[in-house]
């Protein structure tokens, strides 16, 4: 049985004071930014940034975002966020996340996403992987 290989990536988050609301804890709504920091910190890691996605003609776009709120996050704070690649068959990406306080060590959010890939000329979704998603899986031994 072949042990699964797990791609992952992190980055470290010092809490702005523009990030927070009038209860002085992060709004709610810069939680999907932090989320995009990583997804963005994943693909400069392992070469599936979104310029190499639209230099091979598609798009990426979510589908599909979940929080899950465990502690809020306060200005000050440092935290950290870490992405975990979730691989399938499927024509799609798909990461796992969690932010943890570096102070505490404890675990504040945790989330999932879901892209697809959509043609860049036509706007369609595509059902079967593209060929330099194919290529990149095969690249990281991430072939399910």
């Amino acid at each position: 049985m072949q042990e699964e290989k797990i791609l992952s990536a992190r980055k470290q988050l010092a809490i702005r004071f523009g990030e927070v609301d009038s209860m002085h804890v992060v709004w709610h709504g810069n939680y999907a930014k932090y989320f995009e920091d990583a997804r963005e910190a994943f693909g400069m890691k392992y070469g599936l940034d979104y310029l190499t996605i639209y230099g091979n003609g598609y798009f990426a776009p979510l589908v599909e975002l979940t929080f899950k709120y465990k502690r809020p996050l306060r200005y000050g704070d440092r935290a950290e966020i870490r992405i975990y690649y979730r691989p399938t068959e499927a024509a799609k990406l798909v990461f796992d996340y969690e932010i943890i306080d570096l102070e505490s060590n404890e675990v504040m959010m945790t989330g999932h996403s879901v892209q697809v890939f959509m043609e860049k000329e036509t706007f369609q979704m595509v059902w079967g992987n593209p060929d330099f998603f194919e290529e990149w899986k095969k690249k990281w031994g991430i072939m399910p």
